[in-house]
């Protein structure tokens, strides 16, 4: 955390998701040795958990760049305490560990937010060592599927077939049905960049199963399974991209408004504007530059008050695909326009 300004210039490397389980593991084992200090009950854990549930609900609601440096104090000052003192039970060893692993994860969110790749990929790793040396079946699984979402996103897709389909192999028999869905559909985004299309639309079709079926009723994802909020609204945003990747904008335009319907705005504004900005770019490719300025107003709606790279990426790219319709002097486009342009100014 101490190093986190030394650091934010570092480059995403392709070879530090190569599944580095070796290393991992004798980081795991380092860790071990070091635990010493007051002794930490569930009540701790829990604790941990509150306060990492604030922190995530607050970069959901207002960017990546709030309470950012708190976190990271958090992270290091009190959580690493906990981390390395004495646990009342191996149980209680695990939870802790595995909460520590989900603050870490977070602070790689952050800066993956800020457009800091290289950061964003340090901090996962560290919170895939904290989840290997956790033993909570499933949780080490997670961060591989959210390196392999950061390596499709960043067009690498030198190890993303291997880190999705890993991380579904370890969740899968041992998770509640909506958060196995979670890893499928990953596994499905995966499939459909790799041109497996067949494969992509069958394994989305699990994914949608698992989150409509019975046995999804009365589930409880894990704690570090929410990290982009309700289960069902990640897989339709993940299942859009599927559609976007086979080139079948008409259904990724509909996946991507159901993802965006299917969160509480108020509290996740960031990433429901983020989805009606895809919503509206699919709307386009369509050819409807009506719907499109409709739904990219909207998506301009929720971004006040969001401090992220990610939205102000999104507004700039806008504007890029409006330029061809302001100079036909289309008066919807030149209206948004205008908007993106004062909104870019403010920021």
């Amino acid at each position: 955390m101490d190093r986190r300004g030394f650091l934010a210039s570092s480059a995403y490397s392709a070879a530090a998701a190569a599944l580095p389980l070796h290393q991992v593991i004798e980081m795991a084992g380092r860790a071990r040795a070091v635990r010493a200090g007051a002794t930490a009950g569930m009540a701790d854990v829990q604790a941990v958990r509150d306060m990492i549930h604030m922190f995530s609900e607050m970069d959901e609601r207002h960017g990546g760049q709030h309470g950012r440096t708190a976190l990271a104090q958090y992270l290091r000052d009190d959580v690493t305490r906990l981390a390395r003192g004495r646990h009342a039970t191996d149980e209680v060893r695990a939870q802790m560990l595995s909460a520590a692993s989900r603050g870490v994860h977070l602070a790689g969110w952050k800066a993956y937010d800020a457009g800091q790749q290289g950061l964003a990929q340090r901090y996962y790793l560290q919170s895939y060592a904290l989840a290997v040396e956790s033993g909570v079946r499933g949780h080490d699984g997670f961060v591989l599927r959210t390196m392999a979402m950061q390596g499709m996103k960043l067009h690498r897709p030198e190890h993303v077939q291997g880190l999705a389909e890993t991380g579904l192999n370890r969740a899968k028999g041992h998770v509640d049905a909506q958060t196995e869905a979670l890893f499928r559909v990953v596994h499905a985004h995966a499939l459909a960049k790799g041109s497996r299309a067949r494969e992509a639309l069958a394994e989305a079709s699990r994914a949608r199963a698992l989150i409509d079926g019975p046995g999804s009723q009365g589930d409880e994802p894990e704690f570090w399974a929410l990290s982009w909020g309700p289960p069902p609204a990640s897989v339709h945003s993940r299942t859009a991209k599927v559609h976007e990747a086979l080139g079948d904008h008409q259904a990724a335009a509909e996946a991507y408004a159901l993802a965006a319907h299917s969160r509480p705005a108020t509290t996740y504004t960031r990433v429901v504007a983020l989805d009606l900005v895809a919503q509206a770019d699919m709307q386009l490719k369509q050819g409807s530059i009506e719907a499109a300025c409709t739904t990219w107003h909207s998506a301009m709606d929720h971004m006040n008050g969001v401090t992220s790279a990610r939205t102000v990426r999104a507004v700039r790219a806008m504007r890029r695909d409006l330029a061809r319709f302001r100079r036909r002097n289309l008066r919807v486009a030149v209206d948004l326009d205008n908007r993106a342009r004062d909104f870019l100014t403010a920021k």
